[in-house]
């Protein structure tokens, strides 16, 4: 494992354990979100983002924390593993949940220079709310995700779909160094 694409749904655990598995393996943990997201929650064009995410993952080993589909055939030209962070609905809608109120009540900027603050009334009351995106991707992502663990499109990719938080505590500790 060199270069790991960590993916799931919203609220899964992504960003967590995508620092924890970095940190664990001495890798550089590159976040998607950090990479799109501009000032006041501005979106880039691809063709700002796309060199963006060139530039991260053109290292010998990385740890890549997050889905943005349009850049599966970049990532995945050279990724070696994908880890799926596929836990039940009520467990994600619960994290997401606790993760997004801590973040509203602690006015904490998710990525540095950005401004960018998860807020209750954007979280809550918002048609751009985050909850309102996971109950529409959930289901989507994962079978978008099953089925690319079929495909044979990817066939230089091993595949790690980890159910429950005792999965990935048991995949943690079998990982040498």
């Amino acid at each position: 494992m060199k270069k790991i694409n960590v993916i799931g749904t919203t609220g899964s655990g992504k960003s967590t354990f995508s620092k924890c598995l970095a940190q664990h393996l001495g890798y550089p943990c590159i976040q998607m979100d950090q990479l799109f997201w501009k000032s006041n929650w501005m979106q880039p064009t691809d063709e700002e983002f796309i060199p963006k995410v060139e530039r991260a993952i053109s290292g010998d080993v990385w740890v890549l924390d997050g889905n943005y589909s349009r850049t599966n055939d970049l990532k995945w030209a050279s990724v070696d593993t994908i880890i799926w962070l596929d836990y039940s609905f009520l467990r994600t809608l619960m994290q997401l949940f606790k993760r997004t109120v801590t973040r509203a009540f602690f006015k904490q900027e998710l990525w540095p220079e950005t401004g960018n603050k998860e807020t209750f009334a954007k979280s809550f009351l918002s048609r751009q709310s985050i909850f309102v995106w996971f109950f529409k991707s959930y289901k989507r992502n994962k079978t978008r995700y099953a089925k690319l663990m079929q495909s044979t499109e990817f066939k230089h990719v091993e595949f790690i779909r980890l159910r429950s938080p005792s999965e990935l505590k048991e995949f943690l500790k079998g990982i040498s160094v």
